[in-house]
């Protein structure tokens, strides 16, 4: 098979790491990439949302498959698009319609949904500019903790729980009346606290059929300890010691089920990831929300944890096949942790020469690079989060020690890294 996948993140080289092991991809495509996905394909400088670009290198590639990595393009509608193209009435698109990835692009969507379908959720209400005193008046009164949603995409960030009235009230003004997320946070979805500990769950639907992949947990805070600002993500560890048999059958009978026979019902088509994130609540799962692709730098463990060939999995989901498959996975600890430019989540500088990170591959470590360029045989930071290191140990704490003595080998100016991934499990 011919394969392009879209996107320039860790998760997009783990995939093309993963990828390029199947005797079944023959060659593949990545846009636009990174310095990683370069390692394992061909990088096309095409933007995720340029359709007509991507439609064409389909075509004058003879690409046979897309595997669509992050949520932006699913969202505006480039698997319809590309089904619209009587050219490619043969290419297998991995990823959900638009109308099924409003399960990511509005929380609101997604909680109609979950409701709908009897999916234990958070109890919760949604404010626009139209009912803001409402909203205003909700707050005031809600118990505490609050959290407050962007409605809309917002990079993994547009979550905030406040611990006070004042406080909850100020973000409600931030982000409906001053726009602090943009188009996504014009409708604000207010949600009751779960007090619990979340993991990731990732589940492959061919739209009637699904498998389950490994379970995660990631990382969202700055800083160590679970403090400081959220970010797309700071590390991630599977699997999940607390997931045990008899939880992931909740979780199987009460969330996933009903999840893809929703899907069913209501028509949205969906050949592709549905990660699902959860909370667990005494012994109980609750879904907090919904992606519609795998997570970032969750990709990053599961990915290294699957046995299975990923381009006959993508094949089989395509096809409608699933049914027929049986997961594997690697039984080992796999711990990740990110590299992220001083100053990230907020502002910060980029082009710094980074060193030391070619030479880190050995038979437990891999290297997942995100905002790395390469120029003139240099590699260089381009962004917030950098890179990852991914290691595989018998525990938690041996996964994790052995990615920060390979953290402890790279620099490049103002480099930072968590210190603590797993820190619960270990």
């Amino acid at each position: 098979m011919r394969i392009l996948l879209l996107g320039a993140g860790g998760r997009e080289h783990a995939l093309a790491w993963k990828l390029t092991q199947s005797p079944s991809c023959s060659q593949l495509f990545i846009a636009p990439g990174n310095a990683g996905t370069a390692l394992c394909g061909t990088n096309i400088s095409i933007s995720l949302n340029d359709f007509e670009k991507i439609k064409a290198a389909c075509i004058s590639e003879n690409i046979n498959m897309v595997i669509v990595g992050p949520e932006d393009p699913l969202v505006n509608g480039i698997v319809n698009y590309l089904q619209q193209e009587p050219a490619l009435e043969e290419l297998h698109i991995i990823g959900p319609s638009r109308e099924a990835a409003m399960l990511e692009g509005s929380k609101a969507f997604a909680k109609v949904f979950m409701q709908k379908n009897n999916i234990p959720t958070a109890a919760y209400k949604e404010f626009t500019i139209d009912n803001y005193a409402d909203g205003v008046r909700y707050l005031q009164q809600h118990s505490l903790p609050v959290v407050l949603k962007a409605d809309g995409l917002a990079s993994g960030k547009g979550v905030v729980i406040c611990q006070n009235h004042l406080e909850a009230v100020a973000e409600f003004e931030l982000m409906i009346q001053r726009a602090k997320f943009g188009e996504a946070g014009k409708r604000v979805v207010v949600e009751a606290f779960l007090d619990g500990i979340e993991l990731s769950v990732f589940v492959l639907t061919d739209g009637n059929g699904y498998v389950i992949l490994p379970e995660a947990k990631d990382y969202k805070k700055v800083g160590e300890g679970d403090t400081g600002l959220n970010t797309g993500g700071m590390g991630a560890v599977s699997p999940v010691s607390f997931a045990d048999k008899s939880f992931m059958q909740k979780v199987e009978q009460q969330i996933i089920k009903p999840t893809i026979q929703g899907l069913k019902d209501d028509n949205l088509k969906y050949h592709g990831f549905v990660f699902i994130g959860l909370m667990k609540v005494g012994d109980d799962p609750f879904v907090i929300e919904y992606n519609c692709r795998m997570g970032d730098p969750e990709t990053e463990v599961v990915m290294p944890r699957l046995k299975n060939d990923l381009a006959l999995l993508m094949k089989a989901t395509a096809e409608g096949k699933l049914h027929t498959v049986q997961i594997e996975t690697d039984k080992r600890f796999a711990c990740t942790i990110m590299a992220v430019s001083g100053g990230y989540p907020n502002e910060h500088a980029t082009g710094f020469e980074i060193t030391g990170l070619e030479d880190l591959y050995d038979d437990h470590s891999l290297v997942f690079y995100a905002a790395v360029k390469k120029e003139n045989d240099q590699l260089y930071t381009n962004g917030g989060r950098i890179f990852c290191i991914t290691s595989f140990g018998e525990t938690v704490a041996e996964a994790s020690g052995r990615s920060k003595e390979k953290l402890a080998g790279v620099h490049f100016n103002g480099m930072y890294y968590r210190g603590d991934i797993g820190f619960e499990f270990t």
